[in-house]
C-alpha cells in the first residue's frame, strides 16, 4: 500500500499551484490594457473569483497587482522593477546566438540578427551555414535596407518608416535574387520591451536550394524562432501576426 503524501509534499504541491495560479493572473494581461476587471480575470484564467481575490491580496502586497478606485486591477510598480533589472542584466548575444544556431542545424543554412542603422542594416550576429556553398555575411557587415528580407522587414515594421496599417499582414519576408542574383532570404521581425522593434532575424542561402516546399518550411522556422527571441527580449509573442500563409517576394 503505497505511503500517502508527507506534509511537507502536500505543501510544496500547494505551493506550486499557488505560484502557477498567480502566474496566471499576471499572464491574462494583454498589451495595452491599462487594467482588467475581476469577471475578466476569471474569464482569462478560468479560476475562481474567490481564488483570484486570494491571490490578489497577496500579489497587491508585493506590488505586483494595484487596485484602481472604480473596481480593476491594473499591474504593479514591481513588475517594472524587475523588467528593469532584466534589461540591465541582459547581454543580446546571450539570447540571439543560441536561437541562429538551432536555426542553422535546422535548416542547414546561415543564419543572421540584422538592426537598422539610420539608411543601412548592420548584421549584429552571425552563424555561418556548415555547407560549402553558402551566403557570405559576417558580424559587422553593413548592408541596404532596400535590398533583401532583412532589410524590408526592419523597413516594414518600423512605425518611423511605415505606419503600422501600412505593415504586411504576414511577419514573413521571403526574398530570392534581390541583393545577389543567387542568394535567397526569409527574415522576420523580433520585438523587445515596450513592443519595440529590436531587429530582424534571417536565414539565406542559394536561391537554388529554395523551392516553393523549403521557402514554406523555412518560413514557420524562421516565425517560430522570432517569436521565441521576442519572448526572450521581454517582448510580447502577440506583437508578431499569425503567419498569414503569404509572403513578399521580390526579385524573382
Amino acid at each position: 500500500m503505497p505511503k500517502p503524501p508527507s506534509d511537507d509534499a502536500i505543501e510544496k504541491q500547494t505551493g506550486v499551484a499557488a505560484v502557477e495560479r498567480a502566474l496566471a493572473i499576471l499572464n491574462a494581461y494583454r498589451p495595452g490594457e491599462a487594467a482588467l476587471s475581476l469577471h475578466e480575470i476569471a474569464e482569462r484564467t478560468g479560476l475562481y473569483k474567490s481564488t483570484i481575490l486570494r491571490l490578489i491580496g497577496t500579489l497587491a502586497q508585493a506590488h505586483c497587482i494595484q487596485r484602481l478606485d472604480d473596481g480593476r486591477y491594473q499591474l504593479g510598480s514591481m513588475l517594472l522593477h524587475w523588467g528593469s533589472l532584466y534589461q540591465a542584466s541582459m547581454r543580446l548575444e546571450d539570447h540571439v546566438l543560441p536561437v541562429l544556431r538551432s536555426l542553422v542545424e535546422q535548416t542547414l543554412e546561415g543564419a543572421s540578427f540584422f538592426t537598422r542603422e539610420e539608411n543601412v542594416r548592420v548584421c549584429l550576429f552571425r552563424v555561418d551555414s556548415p555547407r560549402t556553398l553558402r551566403d557570405h555575411v559576417r558580424a559587422g557587415d553593413l548592408l541596404p535596407l532596400d535590398k533583401g528580407a532583412a532589410g524590408r522587414v526592419l523597413t516594414a515594421f518600423d512605425p518611423a518608416m511605415t505606419p503600422p496599417h501600412l505593415a504586411p499582414a504576414s511577419p514573413v519576408v521571403v526574398t530570392i535574387g534581390e541583393r545577389e542574383p543567387d542568394i535567397a532570404a526569409i527574415a522576420a521581425p523580433v520585438f523587445g520591451a515596450g513592443g519595440a522593434l529590436r531587429g530582424a532575424l534571417a536565414v539565406s542561402g542559394p536561391s537554388t536550394r529554395f523551392d516553393d516546399a523549403t521557402v514554406s518550411a523555412f518560413s514557420s522556422l524562421v516565425l517560430d524562432a522570432a517569436i521565441d527571441l521576442t519572448r526572450r527580449l521581454g517582448g510580447h509573442p502577440g506583437m508578431i501576426p499569425a503567419l498569414a500563409g503569404r509572403k513578399i517576394a521580390t526579385g524573382q
